[in-house]
């Protein structure tokens, strides 16, 4: 009798525990929701967000919920928004808004949707890289590694292999025929082994082009870098210069069964024409432009010339030669000047351009229009000296 007592107590005082918690819960829940259940519309689903220039495209879907009537994205630690009106559809359909006027850099944004009696959403949070000026001033113009003239006429641009993150989309290229007509060129960029061909391409003519950049694969914008000019290398020789080699012409031959001979479409000066009225030109290789002194008591050199004048438009050139032998003591130059002649040696700094045999490719310019001369300047006086080159190219750089 003592045990059952116990244990009635004891349930008593469960039931009182119950009754009380029962209570407290009560209490809240009318603290806390006293307007009812707590309603959340639905959130935007497959959110994204598409970088672009000092701005962000963001996109969503409304697969539920038709009592949704606007939504809003936050940015800037909240300080700032927009706000979109929504009308639905029976259907999924599609939240788009562009966000202006960003600063460059990461931006994180959070958008919620709205209902017609002010519920709103649970959040949905993502970031994006905004690109601008800093983006646009660390890019350049895609490499060109060569531009030249080919046999059929056309020019082909030889572009640099580049990374596939680097961004480029495209090269736009813009130049003129030999009719005068101006083309636009689109060529699509490939990271490696790319070339372009530009037919039927002015010779002397130029190219102008830009490149174009996109920051990220699903960027809105792209971006482009200045048009730059970039010059087309051309054989220009046939168009300047005559008897140019592989093999030399002579214009008289010693048939006496000698080598020696004057070069035909070249000046020579006397001094270089030193075995028995021929010189400047010899049979050597098939037929190579020479000067020699000192074999067979032939006279020494003094200012020896070999050249040829033309006319020259404006533009950046390279007097380009092959030789055979060098057997010379006394320095030889190659040399380029203004004018209907070549200098003197002890004149040499006058000329447009200058080097010596050590390098076979003389580059120079010409600022305008006029008469060039092209060519071979040495004084030879000591020993047994002779060297010979079989040929020369003019190329329109």
């Amino acid at each position: 009798m003592k045990r059952y007592k116990i244990t009635v107590c004891y349930i008593v005082t469960l039931l009182v525990l119950i009754i009380s918690a029962c209570t407290k819960m009560d209490n809240y829940k009318n603290i806390y929701m006293k307007g009812g259940a707590i309603i959340y519309p639905a959130k935007l689903d497959s959110v994204q967000a598409f970088s672009g220039k000092n701005r962000v495209k963001i996109t969503g879907l409304f697969t539920a919920d038709p009592s949704i009537v606007k939504y809003k994205v936050f940015w800037n630690s909240r300080q700032d928004s927009i706000e979109v009106p929504v009308k639905r559809t029976n259907s999924v359909d599609t939240a788009k808004v562009i966000i202006p006027n960003l600063p460059e850099g990461l931006m994180s944004f959070e958008i919620r949707t709205y209902d017609a009696q002010g519920h709103i959403s649970i959040p949905v949070t993502l970031s994006a890289n905004v690109y601008g000026d800093l983006y646009q001033s660390s890019l350049t113009n895609r490499a060109i590694v060569d531009a030249g003239i080919q046999s059929d006429g056309s020019a082909l641009i030889t572009w640099a292999d580049v990374n596939t993150a680097a961004g480029i989309i495209n090269m736009e290229i813009k130049y003129s025929d030999n009719n005068g007509k101006a083309h636009d060129t689109l060529v699509t960029s490939v990271p490696t082994g790319l070339t372009t061909s530009l037919p039927n391409f002015k010779v002397g003519n130029t190219i102008s082009y830009r490149t174009s950049y996109l920051p990220n694969p699903t960027a809105i914008d792209t971006f482009y870098v200045a048009y730059q000019t970039h010059s087309v290398k051309a054989d220009v020789t046939s168009l300047y210069l005559t008897n140019t080699g592989n093999p030399f012409k002579s214009a008289t031959f010693d048939n006496s069964g000698g080598r020696w001979g004057t070069l035909a479409g070249w000046i020579t000066s006397p001094s270089v024409i030193n075995h028995w009225g021929y010189g400047g030109y010899a049979n050597d290789n098939g037929g190579s432009l020479v000067m020699e002194m000192g074999w067979s008591g032939t006279a020494a050199i003094q200012n020896g010339k070999i050249y040829q004048t033309t006319t020259l438009p404006a533009g950046n050139y390279i007097f380009q030669i092959v030789i055979a032998t060098n057997g010379s003591i006394d320095p030889v130059y190659i040399v380029v000047a203004t004018g209907a002649t070549l200098p003197d040696v002890s004149n040499i700094s006058s000329s447009l351009a200058y080097t010596g045999f050590q390098n076979l490719n003389l580059p120079f310019t010409v600022t305008q229009q006029g008469a060039v001369s092209l060519g071979f300047l040495a004084t030879m006086t000591t020993g047994n000296q002779y060297w010979a080159v079989t040929s020369v190219q003019l190329i329109k750089n």
